[in-house]
């Protein structure tokens, strides 16, 4: 089942495109990393899908109504501010919202998407804790399952584990793996390429606006297209936990 269809999304700001005829597909059971240097369109691929930006082309998501697209796809920007002090289930229940009919409350569905987040994310033991009061990198999680609590077929994250200590940074990623392989679809935009290549199906990069590779990681995660894009050398090596891959230096 395709869950995101983009057909020639361009987005410019003034003259110059910063997302530049972009055409892809992601389908239920894809775990796909939106890798590329920092300035490579992916926040903006990620929104203008979304409809919060301007294009030109097409995205499935945004011909949708509000409160369709809600229930189809979860984001998580990359801002992490949380304004008000609530508790950490309250704000995780958050994500129920686009299922609630007005005025109603959370239901035993809702109450178990809620909890089934909190579980995936280690938060079981934050539920009365006050968001604001968290870590960094521990509102980060809550802002994930919040995300996770809203059950949508598709979750775009837009750095989702930056600032994440590395335990969490694994922990994480397994999380949207496990997604995937559950049926639904993860697009998520990182710069840990070791992590990428361990846990994403497959990956997409972007360079300068534009797709230049889109693949299985083994075929994106090349010593020529990492020289070509990242301008880095690599060092590459499969273990039986998975492949590793480092970069090695500034070429």
């Amino acid at each position: 089942m395709t869950l995101l269809s983009l057909d020639n999304l361009t987005v410019r700001r003034g003259e110059c495109p910063v997302v530049d005829h972009v055409s892809l597909s992601v389908h239920a059971g894809e775990c796909v990393g939106l890798i590329g240097p920092n300035g490579a369109g992916k926040t903006t691929l990620l929104r203008a899908a979304l409809g919060l930006e301007p294009f030109s082309g097409a995205s499935s998501l945004a011909s949708l109504s509000a409160a369709e697209r809600a229930r189809a796809a979860a984001f998580l920007p990359q801002a992490r501010q949380i304004a008000w002090p609530m508790a950490v289930e309250t704000l995780v229940a958050l994500g129920r919202v686009p299922h609630l009919p007005r005025g109603s409350t959370p239901g035993a569905v809702d109450r178990a998407a809620i909890d089934d987040a909190l579980h995936r994310l280690g938060l079981d033991g934050f539920r009365q804790r006050i968001a604001t009061q968290l870590s960094g990198g521990e509102q980060g999680r809550v802002l994930i399952a919040r995300a996770l609590a809203q059950q949508t077929p598709l979750l775009l994250a837009d750095e989702p584990i930056a600032g994440l200590d590395p335990a969490q940074q694994i922990a994480t990623m397994q999380v949207f793996s496990g997604l995937a392989q559950e049926g639904r679809a993860v697009v998520v935009s990182l710069h840990d390429l070791g992590l990428a290549a361990r846990h994403c199906t497959r990956l997409i990069l972007m360079h300068q606006g534009r797709l230049v590779a889109d693949g299985a990681p083994d075929d994106v995660l090349t010593a020529d297209l990492m020289a070509q894009v990242f301008g880095i050398s690599i060092w590459r090596q499969d273990s039986p936990l998975g492949p590793v891959l480092q970069p090695m230096g500034v070429l």
